[in-house]
């Protein structure tokens, strides 16, 4: 039992950000009713087959869920999902610009039929502003809200490998969907109503991760350049090549580690006493040549020399990875954070979700195949075998078990 057991989740979703949302309710123990379109189902299925013949990204954020197969372009379809809804605690979505008002499921729409349901939806720019109506994907959101400005380097702007604006709204809607689940229960008994109407946007999302950028800008006038694996906040911070072919990345954050860093690391107490170093406004002033220092020092010296050195002098580093030899760093294997899922494939490795609550495992469900729950989670809803049998007939839903799923 986690601590979401008992919320129903319909999700009306595709791509990462709802996805994401979703599977991290389910991590903490929801039913999550996933509705696909029966020709294909959620787009991100056809990525890549790189997962056993399935998408990366999708067997990333769909683990957990339950999927129904259903044609919301018909009025029976329609009508079963709406029955989905009574008996669902959260709706969320992050369907094209208009579709939920299309299909009758507007905040008030839903606040009137559905006093108790939290919904959800998550779209690219908001309402109400000269954006609203178009599309936006993850690296569109990313561009248009200053990201790619700040990343990569000053010839070289680039958009961060994560999809940052896609996960962070998702993780956005999650919070709020248990904050929304928090109130409606002490809200129960009361006059007003339990339920709650939740908008999250891509763009807000990404503009407030640009809270440090933003801020400086508003308040110097100034577009700080991107410096690829530094920072323009403090110095000095960055990645050096070292005598054996590796990167460190070294970080100090305050002068009290600059002064550890010049006299314990680089045996420099010319620089420790130079007072254009003596704060951090003057060292990213002054990074070129603090960064010469440390590249030449860090050239001379091997990876792990470099990063005894510094965790003695209680200096941060880490070493630069690539994907791969992330997989088995020794940080996630000794502490078994590799679980086993099951997909309509084949079983798969699946890092186990980021908290780490006292008395609670994640339940780690299987990636579900195309409508694969459509005819159980029918009939747990009131249809019977015959009714279900005549939507198949008429294909308003669709999906196949998961003994009959091929890969």
């Amino acid at each position: 039992m986690g601590p979401l057991a008992g919320v129903t989740v319909v999700a009306l979703e595709q791509a990462v950000s709802a996805p994401m949302c979703t599977r991290t309710l389910a991590d903490f123990g929801a039913r999550v009713i996933k509705v696909e379109n029966p020709a294909g189902g959620d787009f991100a299925r056809h990525y890549d087959d790189v997962v056993l013949g399935q998408a990366a990204h999708f067997v990333w954020v769909n683990r957990g869920k339950e999927s129904v197969a259903l044609d919301l372009k018909s009025e029976a379809g329609v009508a079963v999902l709406h029955r989905l809804l009574a008996g669902a605690d959260v709706l969320v979505s992050n369907l094209a610009p208009g579709a939920v008002g299309r299909l009758g499921l507007s905040s008030a729409e839903l606040a009137e039929k559905y006093p108790e349901l939290i919904s959800v939806e998550i779209d690219g720019f908001g309402t109400g502003g000269p954006l609203s109506h178009k599309r936006a994907y993850d690296l569109l959101v990313q561009a248009e809200s200053g990201v790619c400005a700040v990343t990569g380097t000053a010839d070289a702007p680039a958009k961060p490998g994560p999809p940052m604006a896609d996960v962070t709204t998702g993780l956005y809607a999650a919070l709020s969907i248990l904050a929304a689940l928090y109130e409606r229960d002490r809200a129960r008994g009361a006059t007003r109503s339990g339920g709650a109407s939740i908008a999250v946007s891509l763009f807000d999302t990404m503009a407030e991760m640009m809270g440090y950028h933003l801020t400086y800008a508003r308040h110097s006038g100034i577009d700080q350049l991107p410096l690829g694996m530094s920072s323009p906040a403090v110095a000095p911070y960055g990645a050096y090549p070292t005598r054996d072919g590796r990167t460190v990345v070294l970080g100090t954050t305050n002068d009290r580690e600059w002064q550890r860093l010049a006299t314990a690391i680089l045996d420099r107490p010319d620089l420790a006493a130079d007072d254009r170093f003596r704060t951090n406004p003057g060292r990213t002033r002054h990074r070129a040549e603090l960064d010469e220092a440390i590249t030449a020092w860090c050239a001379g010296h091997d990876l792990a020399d470099i990063q005894r050195i510094a965790d003695a002098a209680g200096i941060g580093n880490s070493q630069y990875n690539r994907p791969s030899e992330v997989l088995n760093h020794p940080q996630l294997v000794e502490r078994d954070r590799w679980r086993e899922i099951d997909t309509p494939a084949g079983p798969i490795p699946s890092l186990l979700p980021p908290a780490i609550l006292s008395g609670f495992d994640p339940p780690m469900n299987p990636v579900p195949g195309l409508g694969e729950h459509t005819d159980s989670v029918l009939a747990e809803f009131g249809y019977d075998a015959g009714e279900i049998a005549t939507l198949r007939s008429t294909a308003v839903i669709g999906g196949e078990s998961r003994a009959e799923a091929t890969p």
